[in-house]
């Protein structure tokens, strides 16, 4: 690293050097196929798609697209390995579930970086919250797997049977963690669609769940678009749907069960408000921000988006997040440097050019640091929107990239107008030296998380889910298990 001449100027002059994280260790092959009953197979249809790295736009691998008899042939193999799972006791099943954990965390090197490489997000996310919380979250609900009467007292629960489950690109392997740990914990078997451009994680999770010994059949993996997702929600045999996805796509699965008597949970869309008060830590603060709106890209359904400041501080605040964000490395996912990794996709940063422009024509301040950005590749700057207000789109509307759009407040009673003035309610964020001020803002925040003096920390322990347009029920912690369960 070599300094700066000025010894007065910001660290952002400073300039590193390349330190790629190796990939000699990881094995990825050239096909994927699906997994169904315990074995990968070809799809029906024969037909592949491929899935590309956002950082270079080379192919990775091709990969299987399963036709609806494709899942047909893996709901029924769920369905019929169901009774012997759930007649299986706690203790046993457990013990497959924690198996899994421990092969998570002994590939975990390798999983952070395909889930670089496919994902475009940095290495250091992958590598230390991703792949972590993934164990944690099958270690987790490993342990519940025999307290079911304790999570549930006086109470004779049984399960479902079989789980549709669909997952998005944001979180691959952590989104397949949440959804299949608590599932199977509750004796259910499970369905699994990832997304179609980031499918590699889940296809590593199933040679881990074939090499763990798991009854055949328990967990399936079928890989495809939306053609595919939909084939399970329309499945007969399919007892509960898990989406994690747009807000559009759920009022679409909700609308396709209508008069079923499946279960359903939705974890959707969100636009959180991250509201800084003029005693909060200033400087601890501005880090908040960071990690709220650009953690993976902004690809957080919980993103910290819009930021609420007391007018009070605004202007010294805007000025240090400026600071900030001229310091962010944009490049390589696998640079061991780099802050801000690559779009996942040609698509999603057209849809994020797009609000940008929108937000300029609608008169909004945009502040964007001038550093270079690789020429190939899917690449956004993280961008500030100042003087912005409520009748914005890019306020109200989920961007789900590094784009932050900024107002000013200056009472309690307007910041919990401003903030509850959307039709999201996933997310919210509160800093302030005042914990009675905290209190009182989690009662009147229309949010399923709020954080105090911090931004987007995760644990198995805690549920986490939404209201309004952000989707209802529970994943994570003793919450996530009542989800899977009918109460005899």
């Amino acid at each position: 690293m070599t300094k700066p001449s000025n010894k007065n100027a910001f660290v952002a002059s400073w300039s590193y050097e390349a330190a790629p994280e190796s990939t000699d260790h990881i094995q990825i092959k050239k096909q994927y196929e699906l997994f169904i009953n315990g074995e990968f197979i070809a799809p029906d249809n024969g037909e592949y798609f491929e899935t590309v790295n956002p950082a270079n736009h080379q192919v990775i691998s091709k990969i299987a697209e399963a036709s609806a008899t494709d899942v047909d042939k893996a709901v029924n193999s769920a369905d019929k390995a169901f009774k012997k799972w759930a007649a299986l006791p706690g203790k046993e099943r457990g013990k497959f579930i924690f198996r899994i954990a421990r092969l998570i965390q002994e590939r975990a090197r390798e999983f952070a970086v395909i889930e670089s490489l496919d994902g475009g997000k940095p290495i250091r996310e992958s590598r230390d919250i991703d792949i972590p919380l993934a164990a944690s979250h099958f270690f987790y609900y490993a342990g519940w797997a025999d307290k079911l009467s304790y999570a549930f007292p006086n109470r004779e629960v049984k399960p479902l049977g079989v789980a549709g489950q669909i997952i998005p690109w944001n979180f691959p392997l952590l989104m397949a963690a949440w959804k299949i740990a608590p599932a199977l914990a509750t004796g259910n078997t499970v369905v699994l669609k990832p997304a179609e451009t980031t499918p590699l994680t889940a296809l590593k999770l199933a040679e881990i769940i074939k090499e763990s010994g798991l009854p055949k059949g328990v967990v399936n993996i079928v890989t495809g678009a939306g053609a595919t997702g939909a084939a399970i929600v329309e499945h007969p045999k399919v007892n509960k749907i898990a989406f994690t996805g747009s807000t559009g796509v759920g009022k679409y699965i909700q609308k396709a069960i209508a008069g079923t008597n499946k279960k359903l949970t939705l974890e959707l869309g969100g636009k959180g408000a991250n509201i800084i008060f003029e005693d909060a830590a200033i400087d601890q603060a501005v880090e908040g921000i960071i990690n709220a709106i650009f953690f993976n890209q902004g690809h957080v359904c919980c993103a910290g988006s819009r930021l609420l400041v007391q007018e009070s501080v605004a202007t010294l605040v805007i000025e240090k997040l400026k600071n900030r964000i001229n310091s962010l490395v944009i490049g390589d996912p696998l640079d061991k440097n780099t802050d801000i990794g690559a779009i996942n996709s040609e698509k999603q940063l057209q849809t994020i050019q797009e609000y940008i422009k929108i937000g300029i024509e609608e008169g909004g301040e945009i502040y964007q640091p001038d550093g270079p950005t690789p020429k190939i590749g899917n690449w956004c700057r993280p961008t500030l929107f100042i003087n912005v207000s409520q009748s914005h789109r890019i306020v109200q509307e989920e961007i789900f990239g590094p784009v932050l759009a900024i107002q000013t407040f200056r009472t309690i009673d307007e910041v919990i107008d401003k903030a509850n003035n959307t039709p999201f309610g996933l997310s919210a964020g509160v800093w302030t030296e005042k914990g009675s001020k905290i209190f009182y803002l989690t009662q009147k925040l229309k949010a399923g998380v709020v954080w105090a003096n911090t931004y987007n920390k995760f644990d198995a322990t805690s549920p986490f889910g939404g209201y309004k347009e952000s989707g209802f029920g529970r994943e994570g912690g003793l919450h996530g298990l009542k989800s899977y369960v009918k109460f005899q």
